[in-house]
C-alpha cells in the first residue's frame, strides 16, 4: 500500500546533528509504502515494512529512502526485526546503523497516538485509522549509549494507487544524504536484497 504524506524537521533549540539537512528546519513531500514480509492473512502477525521517500530532501531533484522493519525500541531489540499483527502497534527501526553526523545511530519511527484516540483496547486498523484522521510518525535516532531522539515528524493523509509497472522501488544506498547514509556493514548483501526485490516485485504487496 502507497501513501502521501509530509515529512517536516522541526527547528532545533539544543544540540545539532551535524547534519546540513537535520539541522534546518524544513517540510517535504513524502511517498510512504507499507508491505508485509512473509504475506499471511490479516490479523496474523508478519514482518511489516515502512519504506519512506523524502522528496527534494536537499534540493530540487533529490532523494532520501528510508527503509524501516517492525522492532522493538530496546538496546537490541532494535537491530532484530519483529513479527506484528498491528500495523501501528508498534516502532520500526532501520535495524542497522546509519553514519549520522559523526556517530553511527539506528533511526527509528514510531507511530504517535493521538490521546483518548482508542478507547479501551480495540484499536483500528492502518486503514481505518488514515480513513479518520493522519497516520503520524515521530522519526528518532539513537546510539547505543544514547536515548531517542526526534529529528523529524512524518504525517500521512492519502492512500495512493498505482498501476504495477510503475511501483515505487526504494533504495537507501542510491539515495541518501550528505552526512547521513547507511553504514558499509552488511552493505553488500543488503544491496543484494534490495536488487532482488526490485527484480521480483510486481506490485502485489498485501495492505494492513
Amino acid at each position: 500500500m502507497l501513501c502521501t504524506g509530509t515529512l517536516t524537521v522541526a527547528a532545533r533549540a539544543g544540540t545539532g546533528w551535524g547534519v546540513p539537512w537535520l539541522d534546518r528546519p524544513g517540510s517535504y513531500r513524502a511517498t510512504v509504502r507499507w508491505s508485509r514480509a512473509l504475506g499471511l492473512p490479516r490479523g496474523l502477525p508478519d514482518g511489516l515494512g515502512l519504506a519512506v521517500r523524502v522528496e527534494d530532501a536537499d534540493g530540487p531533484g533529490s532523494t532520501l529512502d528510508l527503509l524501516f522493519t517492525s522492532s522493538r525500541p530496546g538496546r537490541f531489540g532494535r537491530h532484530l526485526p519483529v513479527l506484528r499483527p498491528d500495523a501501528l502497534a508498534g516502532p520500526y527501526s532501520t535495524l542497522l546503523s546509519y553514519r549520522v553526523g559523526d556517530r553511527e545511530r539506528v533511526l527509528a519511527a514510531f507511530p504517535v497516538h493521538a490521546p483518548g484516540a482508542h478507547p479501551g483496547d480495540v484499536r483500528p486498523t492502518l486503514w481505518q485509522e488514515l480513513a479518520r484522521r493522519p497516520v503520524r510518525f515521530a522519526l528518532r535516532a539513537a546510539a547505543s549509549d544514547e536515548p531517542w531522539r526526534t529529528f523529524a515528524t512524518l504525517s500521512l493523509e492519502d492512500v495512493r494507487t498505482a498501476p504495477a509497472s510503475r511501483t515505487v522501488s526504494y533504495d537507501p544506498y542510491a539515495h541518501h544524504l550528505t552526512g547521513l547514509h547507511p553504514t558499509g556493514r552488511l552493505r553488500r548483501l543488503r544491496a543484494a536484497a534490495y536488487t532482488g526485490s526490485r527484480h521480483g516485485r510486481t506490485g502485489g504487496d498485501h495492505d494492513q
